[in-house]
């Protein structure tokens, strides 16, 4: 630090400020920006799957949520690290597009920096990871447009799209209710849609809740509510389609989230009549990835062979996952399921969760839509990407 003059004589400091500037080069500041990374989807891993368990976060001004969407978790999480921050806008851009998912994104994330971090330390070069990853991603996407089936429904015949949306409610706090849940969004979905178009308007359904009575009195309003407190509401237009969903709990947190899981429930149902292609879930889609692209990588001589089947492994830590939340040895139990998948041919075998005794996905009914899983997958490794490619972190010194 110095003191100057300038030309009229006022005194003014000059700040050395480039010599204390903190800086991370090459390996270091990849392994840096991948333990960031980590960091952030170890938070979010014990969330994962239909027994993930929920997150308590006070904001500064004492207010309490308990929830475990991850986009939520990580938007009312305060990050200062930039590459934790890019986690965050992943999540987020999950969020937006599909709705559903938030949590896996990060997860897959997390997983496939923890495998890019080995090959690293195996003298790979960072570029020729990326490269593999991509390579690896669309032969994944490819794979899940093979495994799916078109998921046929009607106006008149909403099961199967009740089916799916209760798949995205099983893990959250209110899948008790799941099945009436799923079954009022699907109505507020159908009753703003144009299905000759596939068009699905969310704007206008609207989600309001009031404390008092129980999540069972959550009911589909095919109007607008004018005043809650004297339940006032206005129904049947002839010149509107505009519903609202009015949610009931006991306390402000349990209608905060069950706004948050109608909003997955929403997105999923509008997802389906956009395609209506499904993928089945518990991870089965995942390991049937995995085996798909650690199969391709044997048809690529170059270094990027080591990244594909890096990215393989990667898929497997949500199979993974889920068994470990779900209080299964995780481990065996894939290899057993992975097994299944090979011997049998069979996409559909996933991790069996609730216990019912089967891994067959297609009888627990347990779906997921194809654009939902292929946009994680394509997310995710575009991510990881863009942090692999960061070889130089510079940043300023604190005062």
């Amino acid at each position: 630090m110095a003191l100057a003059f300038d030309e009229y004589g006022r005194p003014f400091i000059i700040l050395r400020e480039q010599e204390k500037k903190s800086r991370l080069q090459g390996l270091d500041a990849q392994k840096a920006n991948i333990a960031a990374g980590k960091s952030v989807a170890r938070i979010l891993r014990t969330s994962l799957g239909p027994k993930g368990m929920d997150k308590m976060l006070q904001s500064p001004d004492g207010d309490v949520t308990i929830t475990n969407d991850g986009a939520t978790i990580l938007e009312l999480m305060d990050v200062d690290n930039q590459i934790a921050k890019l986690m965050v806008e992943l999540s987020r851009s999950q969020d937006y597009d599909i709705g559903d998912g938030t949590t896996g994104v990060v997860v897959l994330a997390g997983s496939l920096l923890e495998q890019a971090e080995k090959l690293l330390e195996r003298g790979i070069h960072p570029i020729r990871i990326a490269e593999g990853y991509e390579m690896a991603s669309r032969i994944a996407v490819d794979h899940l447009e093979s495994i799916s089936t078109k998921y046929e429904f009607s106006a008149t015949d909403i099961e199967p799209l009740v089916q799916t949306c209760m798949t995205t409610l099983s893990s959250k706090i209110v899948s008790r209710c799941k099945r009436a849940l799923a079954e009022i969004a699907v109505k507020a979905v159908l009753a703003v849609a144009d299905l000759e178009r596939k068009d699905v308007n969310l704007d206008l359904i609207k989600v309001e809740g009031k404390v008092g009575g129980k999540l069972e009195d959550t009911e589909l309003v095919q109007g607008i509510i004018v005043d809650k407190d004297r339940m006032l509401y206005i129904e049947k237009c002839a010149n509107s389609k505009a519903v609202t969903i009015f949610i009931r709990g006991g306390n402000k947190m349990m209608i905060e989230e069950t706004k948050r899981s109608i909003h997955d429930a929403l997105c999923v149902a509008r997802n389906l009549i956009i395609n209506n292609s499904i993928v089945y879930g518990g991870g089965s889609a995942e390991i049937s990835c995995s085996i798909a692209v650690d199969a391709a990588a044997d048809r690529h001589p170059g270094v990027e062979q080591y990244a594909i089947r890096a990215f393989a492994d990667a898929l497997d830590a949500i199979p993974l996952a889920l068994a470990e939340n779900s209080g299964l040895p995780p481990i065996d139990t894939l290899t057993v399921v992975k097994s299944q998948h090979v011997k049998e041919n069979n996409s559909r075998c996933g991790i069996d969760c609730n216990d019912v005794g089967t891994n067959d996905m297609k009888e627990q009914n347990v779906f997921e839509t194809l654009i939902g899983k292929q946009q994680q997958i394509l997310l995710a490794t575009q991510v990881v990407k863009m942090i692999l490619k960061i070889d130089d972190v510079i940043t300023p010194s604190e005062y």
